[in-house]
């Protein structure tokens, strides 16, 4: 079974249309979650993915947006762009969004978890070793996949030893895929990176492949019309910040 896992779209609809005209063959697609916020585009962006798969787990946009949580915990910016989504959501995508369930879920079996931010804490970031080490340690799965930090990569342990992973990748123009082998003996935190918003400094759309037969994950970007994207932005009133920092990757 071959999986395509999705995170941090961002109602970045440009993104998202390259990213499924580009990936490779698979039979599921696992979200995990921001469908929605900082993008123009959250009505066509739920459109799209409510037709991909089943598999989903809520981000703490998709709360925001939906009124499900507050605004308090968000930058002015990020809060500016919930109140707009909210404006323009349809009544049948808030309703959507306000049923996604929380994190982790298990698409296949017990082997494997999905969640937004920790597998201890929806709302965490997971940026460090230091940050994985808990989470590794209680995790109930081996493979767990997670998104929020808009960082393609992860973490791993074999027990004895912790690592970082970084794809590494050859140019930031076309597209391109770095494949991790899956150990017997190790324990993963797998980020796919972001579709819609990557803050890695690669301003290309992030996503993966995990491949259960094989035990690998493809790590993969592709480049997208960010020009649309951004005037789509700006075109909304959206703050300026949120269309030109697509371009930087930040």
């Amino acid at each position: 079974m071959r999986a395509l896992i999705l995170s941090d779209i961002h109602s970045n609809l440009e993104a998202l249309t390259a990213v499924m005209e580009s990936a490779p063959e698979h039979e599921v697609v696992w979200n995990l979650g921001d469908v929605v916020g900082y993008g123009a585009s959250p009505n066509e962006v739920i459109d799209r993915v409510r037709g991909l798969g089943q598999t989903f787990v809520r981000g703490n946009h998709d709360r925001a947006c939906s009124g499900l949580t507050g605004l308090e915990d968000f930058n002015p910016i990020a809060s500016r762009a919930a109140k707009w989504t909210r404006c323009v959501l349809s009544a049948e995508h808030t309703d959507w969004l306000k049923h996604i369930p929380q994190g982790p879920v298990m698409p296949d079996g017990p082997l494997v978890s999905c969640v937004h931010g920790s597998l201890l804490d929806e709302d965490e970031y997971v940026m460090t070793v230091r940050d994985a080490w808990l989470p590794l340690r209680e995790a109930q799965t081996r493979i767990n996949f997670f998104g929020h930090t808009h960082l393609q990569g992860g973490f791993a342990t074999n027990g004895e030893e912790w690592f970082r992973l970084s794809p590494k990748y050859g140019s930031r123009n076309g597209a391109e895929a770095y494949e991790l082998p899956l150990r017997a003996n190790g324990r993963y935190l797998i980020n796919p990176g972001s579709v819609g918003q990557p803050r890695d400094g690669d301003w290309r759309a992030a996503f993966a492949l995990y491949d259960d037969t094989a035990m690998t994950v493809a790590f993969c970007r592709v480049p997208y019309d960010v020009r649309q994207a951004q005037s789509r932005i700006l075109d909304a009133g959206l703050p300026d910040r949120l269309a030109f920092r697509l371009r930087e990757g930040r």
